[in-house]
């Protein structure tokens, strides 16, 4: 009911009923009872129905958003989302949430007004009843939709106790909508910030994403500032706060800074490893902070950042896959640097790297956010557009069984062969199977290579 009240698209229509999980499963042919404890059960959506275009007014038959993430969402509810479903929540009230996420005791109840009251913030509070075609506002989230704010549903305390991960829901909210967080409700987010870490770090990753890629990051991560949540969910994030950096490169300020207006100019739609990279990108800079007798140094940042941008994304439980990328964005951002003096197989096999459009996005971001030059940019662009596409991924000259039929012996040397031979076929200099192999022999002699 937010979205379609602020003229937006919802992402998917959950529906709330007087009906028991038990009632529901009877009256479809078909359910999941991932959470029938809580009130939930899913509903899958008919093939015949899925490829159908959502309605796009409030004259639609659902009842209400329950907001994913929040206390009524359990993660196995979650995790069905991907098969068409809808889910359908019993009202009820919740008594006690002694794991800060899940309630001790959930009693049904027939009145949508008890059901509301247990949910997050007003603006995620609001009904429609599809058989009156009318908005059941019982907290005021109509009026808080037009004063563009974020306010927890009763005692904001008690909300933020009952689940944790609705304090950052509150900062992405007021973020992604641009709209202010109720002082009361920011007032009782600031004392409880420490209790973050009892919610999985699986579901804190997953709130930071959606600051990182909804469009309003750099503000998101100054209301996490604001609220004392940064310190707690990315400490290292915070201790770029007043890390100086040279004025003659980075004229903008300190390193949060430059962070931060990454994160402003950030593109839409914006991949998450290039989200999470443009983040993490300097965050190697305040151990290696140190003033030299010419200027502000920081030595090799972007290795020791890797190795933080690792324990962040371990901790943080991100995929295999998500991680290489994050990491290898961050290795590479400084490389942009010697562009214009690499030799040419330098250059192709950087350009090779996976993903290298994150790579080229993030070397922008960068400059726009410091010195604003984009010379190496365009020089890196204009490179690659010059290059046939065979140049920079040739097929090989030469394989192992080259080398074994030219009578080596297989073992490590054999990845240096092969690589130097890669090299000379890059920058120009072996355009033949032949001329490898008379490479090879020059340059690995097998006596040599024997010994």
């Amino acid at each position: 009911m937010r979205d379609l009240l602020l003229g937006r698209d919802p992402a998917d229509y959950d529906v709330a009923t007087d009906a028991t999980p038990d009632q529901v499963m009877r009256i479809f042919p078909e359910t999941y009872a991932v959470g029938a404890q809580f009130g939930v059960v899913l509903v899958p959506i008919p093939e015949s129905e899925r490829a159908k275009q959502a309605p796009k007014s409030a004259n639609v038959s659902t009842l209400c958003d329950s907001a994913p993430g929040s206390a009524t969402e359990e993660p196995d509810v979650r995790g069905h989302r991907h098969k068409a479903c809808v889910e359908v929540a019993t009202f009820r009230c919740d008594i006690g949430y002694s794991d800060g996420r899940h309630p001790d005791e959930v009693h049904f109840s027939r009145d949508p007004r008890e059901d509301v009251q247990r949910r997050d913030f007003t603006i995620n509070g609001l009904l429609l009843d599809p058989v009156q075609n009318k908005v059941l506002d019982f907290v005021g989230g109509q009026d808080d939709l037009k004063a563009e704010i974020i306010r927890a549903i009763g005692d904001p305390q008690l909300r933020f106790t009952e689940d944790k991960l609705r304090m950052l829901r509150a900062v992405r909210f007021a973020a992604r909508f641009e709209y202010t967080i109720e002082p009361r409700t920011l007032a009782a987010i600031q004392p409880l910030a420490s209790q973050i870490h009892q919610v999985s770090r699986e579901r804190v990753r997953d709130e930071i994403t959606r600051m990182l890629t909804e469009g309003h990051a750099r503000r998101a991560f100054e209301l996490m500032d604001q609220a004392g949540l940064l310190r707690e969910v990315l400490p290292a994030i915070e201790a770029m706060k007043g890390v100086e950096q040279p004025p003659e490169f980075h004229p903008e300020g300190d390193v949060f800074v430059h962070t931060l207006m990454l994160l402003e100019n950030l593109p839409q739609p914006c991949p998450v490893t290039l989200a999470w990279s443009a983040l993490l990108h300097d965050v190697g800079k305040p151990p290696t902070f140190r003033r030299a007798p010419d200027r502000i140094r920081f030595d090799e940042h972007a290795s020791v950042g890797v190795k933080m941008a690792e324990a962040i994304c371990q901790r943080l439980r991100f995929s295999n896959d998500d991680t290489e990328q994050i990491l290898a964005l961050v290795g590479n951002h400084m490389r942009f640097g010697d562009v214009e003096r690499m030799k040419p197989s330098t250059f192709k096999k950087f350009i090779r790297l996976p993903r290298f459009a994150q790579h080229l996005q993030l070397h922008r971001l960068d400059c726009e956010a410091s010195h604003r030059s984009l010379r190496l940019y365009d020089f890196t662009r204009k490179k690659m557009e010059e290059l046939p596409p065979g140049e920079i991924r040739p097929a090989p000259l030469v394989n192992g069984d080259d080398l074994i039929n030219a009578g080596y012996t297989p073992g490590p040397l054999f990845k240096e062969i092969l690589g130097a031979v890669e090299d000379a076929q890059l920058e120009g200099r072996l355009t033949s199977k032949q001329e490898a192999m008379r490479f090879i022999r020059r340059e690995f002699p097998r006596d040599a290579a024997a010994s």
